[in-house]
């Protein structure tokens, strides 16, 4: 039988069965009349696979055999002809599938001690009526517990051919959420200088403490000290120049301003008093 002959045949073959068909399975639909060698079916599902580029279905090859299945690219609308929405799995199922796939055979208690966890008994049984999981025999220990291990459904489902197209461990760790693995680096140390409580407070105004160890505050109170001596000499001097102008005298801009000596900075109290006695002594005369 020609190859093109026989590419529409196992095409239909295919779209026809519930079930994935391995190359055996499709061999049997001839009989020796027909001269088809399995050489001659493979060639055809390698030409049927190459004629579904392009395509809305693709041919795929699973652990069950050869199938025709929908194209990744176009199945979010394909999905909306199904009015049920597909399963959703708990993150322990997940869990405890994954570790069956990887380190099968593998019993309960095994998965308890990985996990961390009790692994629920619905768990279990939910795989076993997914037909993912089965017993593949029994540990030589107390208890004699069961080895699981994974299924041809199992790898169907999943889109595998065998277990050897799993990821890598590796690949799964890189798939991990970066933020679950990602550590904080402790914030730098806030210097109280650098963020005053007023924030129109000069911060080259704060007191050093002294390096002979007096007092940190006394070279600031020294300074309040010498601003107030200069405001009560301005004050002083302002006086002095209005009760001039009250008399009708009138200033020489070539006379010298009187400067103020120490005896009289020392003690503002004793001039104020003498320049009210001056006053009065003035009054008197008029």
């Amino acid at each position: 039988m020609q190859i093109e002959q026989l590419k529409p045949i196992i095409e239909a073959a295919l779209l026809a069965s519930n079930q994935p068909m391995t190359a055996h399975q499709l061999g049997d639909l001839f009989n020796e009349t027909d001269e088809v060698s399995h050489s001659q079916i493979a060639m055809a599902l390698e030409m049927l696979a190459e004629d579904c580029t392009g395509r809305g279905v693709e041919l795929k090859e699973v652990a069950s055999g050869f199938r025709y299945q929908v194209r990744q690219d176009v199945h979010p609308w394909i999905s909306r002809m199904w009015t049920e929405k597909p399963s959703r799995y708990s993150r322990a199922l997940l869990e405890t599938l994954s570790l069956i796939a990887y380190r099968q055979p593998i019993t309960r208690p095994e998965i308890e001690q990985i996990r961390g966890v009790v692994v629920s008994s619905n768990i279990i049984k939910t795989l076993e009526e997914r037909e993912w999981i089965r017993v593949v025999g029994y540990r030589d220990v107390p208890g004699k517990p069961a080895l699981f291990g994974t299924t041809r459904m199992f790898l169907d489902y999943f889109n595998l051919k065998s277990l050897d197209q799993l990821p890598p461990l590796s690949e799964i760790r890189d798939m991990e959420d970066p933020q679950l693995r990602f550590e904080q680096e402790p914030l730098p140390a806030r210097i109280v200088r650098d963020l005053p409580i007023d924030p129109d407070e000069d911060i080259t105004d704060e007191a050093e403490p002294a390096a002979d160890g007096g007092e940190p505050h006394a070279a600031a109170e020294h300074a309040d000290a010498s601003d107030t001596h200069d405001t009560m000499v301005d004050a002083h001097a302002t006086a002095t120049s209005s009760e001039s102008d009250g008399h009708g005298s009138e200033l020489n801009p070539s006379d010298e301003v009187p400067t103020t000596t120490a005896d009289e900075a020392a003690n503002p109290a004793a001039d104020v008093e003498a320049d009210a006695a001056e006053q009065d002594t003035e009054e008197y005369r008029a």
